[in-house]
């Protein structure tokens, strides 16, 4: 029978066959975080209140004997940059402090169409810029697997979230690596699909031509159920794709065999972790061990993907946040004497040193004078990764990486060094850059306890292959759930 520790598919199943109800599943997820918030601290807000009557609304559907939805009874915790409709969405910004969703995301209304119970807003880095969830203006969220220890950023409440059981799914988003860096570090999978597989809208921008929403899971099986609800066409999002979703659960079934799977040599150079090499190789060797194909490439240009994406993504932010100057959205200062200082203060105050910095950064490469020599550059170099990418699946289906060069790092270990920090993408970066899909699951421990991850890149909209090859290298290796309570 179902219980905190149970997958998205076990609870749902449970569920709608009343072997448990709804309101018993959400008691038990709130119980555990109880146990384990007050030391993890994934989250901004927990939406108890609102939870319960949602569990009740779908135990009294099944009582009804209404056929109950794809996700019933499921607690979900959403990233705080995804609307929910009368529920405050700050970005972890002090600048949207008490600010209401007046509407539903897209994603938000299809977990409730298949009766989904959100349990609550995880923490994450302000408006998504950062990779250790430490850049939050209301706390810095820890590891589970070693509350010393970073979750990754900036999903890294929604991993931790998912990997101390506290929820059975959580939704994040993945700008260059926001979703899978913390998977990797919190022994979770986590799955960014396609840019435009799965809607934008009801998402607060960060970078518009980089952010997709994923699932974080703990199965990849959970994975697959999140994203054959969120997936699809969607009239409020010009960019999501008119395409098929596939039944991503019973591609599950095909297995590897036959697969061609491609070693990028660009992603094993000096600077990875001896300890995550060594475990990332033999998770392709358990792979080629259940019939899979290796074999060596090259992404040439992958090189330029961090510089590239560090002029791209400052610059749509630049121009996304704005719209947050204390007039139109966000907090407004009562010192401000005149419009020039009401701008200045409600945006002084209300974004955190790395919000502005990133600003700053595209905001300079955007100015006149200098936009060809940033801009322009940074984009015809995002085009040479993207023809790479598209070279490389002339000859594999999938690509095998490290998600990150390391397991997760202590605490204000890189907080003074930004470049550092940046490098902490550096895997996943290339991926959003080219627009394709790609997932991170865990494939070992490292010698003190940490997750490593295993990342699998495919085409666009080919998530099924790389659901296959995730599913088949988990069941193989399956992974260790966290204990009941946190490691201090």
């Amino acid at each position: 029978m179902a219980t905190a520790e149970s997958g998205a598919c076990v609870v749902a199943r449970d569920v709608a066959r009343g072997h448990i109800s709804a309101e018993e599943v959400l008691t038990e997820h709130l119980r555990r975080i109880r146990a384990w918030e007050p030391k993890v601290k994934a989250f901004i807000r927990v939406m108890e209140g609102d939870a319960l009557g949602a569990a009740r609304a779908v135990d009294a559907k099944r009582g009804r004997g209404e056929k109950l939805g794809r996700l019933a009874g499921v607690p979900i915790a959403v990233k705080d940059n995804i609307l929910v409709r009368g529920v405050e969405t700050t970005c972890a910004s002090r600048i949207l402090q008490g600010h209401l969703a007046s509407y539903d995301a897209t994603v938000t209304q299809r977990l409730l169409a298949e009766d989904a119970v959100i349990i609550g807003k995880t923490n994450m880095d302000e408006f998504a810029m950062g990779s250790s969830t430490e850049n939050s203006s209301c706390h810095a969220t820890r590891n589970p697997w070693d509350t010393a220890c970073v979750p990754g950023g900036s999903s890294g409440g929604s991993a931790a979230a998912v990997a101390a059981g506290l929820c059975a799914l959580a939704l994040g988003s993945d700008t260059g690596g926001s979703i899978r860096q913390p998977a990797a570090f919190c022994g979770v999978a986590g799955l960014k699909p396609s840019y435009g597989r799965v809607s934008r809208h009801g998402l607060v921008a960060y970078a518009s031509s980089l952010d997709q929403v994923g699932p974080l899971a703990r199965s990849v099986a959970d994975a697959a159920l999140a994203l054959s609800v969120i997936a699809g066409s969607d009239p409020m999002d010009s960019t999501c794709a008119a395409q098929p979703v596939p039944d991503y659960l019973k591609e599950l079934e095909a297995g590897v065999k036959g697969l061609r799977i491609g070693i990028p040599k660009e992603y094993f150079l000096p600077g990875l972790d001896p300890e995550v090499e060594t475990a990332v190789r033999a998770a392709v060797e358990v792979l080629t061990g259940l019939g899979a194909e290796v074999r060596d490439i090259s992404l040439p240009h992958t090189r330029y993907a961090v510089s590239s994406y560090y002029i791209v993504a400052p610059c749509e932010a630049s121009s996304n946040l704005a719209r947050f100057d204390g007039i139109r959205y966000g907090r407004h200062s009562p010192q401000a004497r005149d419009l020039g200082e009401a701008y200045e203060l409600a945006r002084g105050e209300g974004f955190g040193p790395e919000v502005k910095r990133r600003i700053m950064l595209g905001t300079y490469a955007l100015s006149s004078g200098y936009y060809e020599a940033y801009y322009a550059t940074a984009q015809r170099a995002r085009a040479l990764i993207k023809a790479d990418f598209a070279a490389a699946f002339q000859q594999v289906d999938l690509i095998a990486t490290p998600t990150a060069p390391t397991a997760a790092f202590r605490l204000g270990e890189k907080t003074e060094d930004p470049v550092a920090m940046y490098l902490s993408d550096v895997f996943t970066i290339p991926s959003n850059m080219a627009g394709n899909a790609s997932m991170s699951v865990p494939c070992g421990l490292t010698r003190s306890g940490l997750p490593i991850g295993l990342q699998l890149i495919a085409d666009c909209f080919c998530e099924n292959s790389l659901l296959r090859a995730a599913a088949a290298y988990e069941c193989a290796r399956p992974f260790p759930m966290l204990p009941e309570a946190p490691r201090a």
